[in-house]
């Protein structure tokens, strides 16, 4: 099966029928670019690390079975072939309104999907959920598009769409909402932190310098917030100067 991601399409060649259904919505007939192929080893290398994960945690060690672990294996494959497409894989919650695109992100327990839930409730149908965990990001010289995908959180939420990314937003929890504009140096740990960093030192190395562009291509920002609704009204007039939603 081929599926389209960020305006390519890859080949997927899975070992168990979950990952079609997993993708369905992606699927093309299109011919593809790649193709991609997860191996037992692979999988094996997915367990192994999510047991070290947990084990870091101090939380008991999650069981999962081949088929689910595939998915991630082949994303981790997807995410390191689509550097050569000038893409991204950002951990975090995108959500587009009328048509543009706000990303949140913040490490883990933050809140990220919830203040995405904010503004879908603030916004209505003006709101669509691109994607709660997992986005692509696609550096052109013309800015930055921000992809759904099926990788999508553990509640699937996500749509396939490409939308124009107009900033991204680091979350903090705070009392008070506040909002304020970053710098490339100050946003750039996180973003660090946030994008897929691959083992291979020659992906590395093309991860970092789409880094640099995207730090220096779209606006950034750190918000302080609380879970309530204004939250989201804060953010976004931060975001957009100040207008009425």
């Amino acid at each position: 099966m081929n599926i389209e991601l960020a305006g390519c399409v890859i080949g997927l060649r899975p070992r168990y029928p979950y990952l079609q259904t997993y993708c369905l919505d992606y699927r093309t007939d299109a011919p593809a670019a790649f193709t991609v192929t997860a191996t037992q080893a692979d999988i094996d290398y997915e367990r192994e690390k999510s047991a070290r994960e947990d084990a870091l945690e101090g939380i008991p060690v999650r069981r999962f079975s081949d088929d689910y672990l595939e998915t991630l294996a082949v994303y981790r494959k997807i995410a390191v072939a689509l550097l050569d497409y000038d893409t991204l894989l950002f951990h975090g919650s995108a959500v587009a309104v009328d048509g543009t695109g706000y990303l949140f992100t913040a490490r883990s327990g933050t809140g990220k999907s919830t203040h995405a839930r904010l503004w879908r409730e603030m916004f209505g149908p003006r709101a669509v959920m691109v994607n709660d965990d997992k986005p692509l990001l696609k550096l052109t010289p013309g800015g930055v598009t921000v992809y759904g995908t099926p990788w999508d959180g553990k509640h699937r939420l996500s749509t396939n769409i490409a939308v124009p990314l107009r900033a991204i937003c680091i979350l903090s929890r705070d009392a008070t909402n506040h909002i304020t504009p970053l710098t490339a140096g100050a946003a750039y740990p996180m973003l660090l932190q946030q994008a897929y960093r691959p083992d291979d030192p020659a992906a590395m190395e093309k991860t970092l310098t789409l880094l640099d562009r995207l730090a220096g291509g779209v606006a950034l920002y750190a918000l302080g917030c609380n879970m309530e609704r204004s939250a989201a009204l804060v953010a976004w007039q931060g975001m957009n100067g100040g207008k009425i939603p």
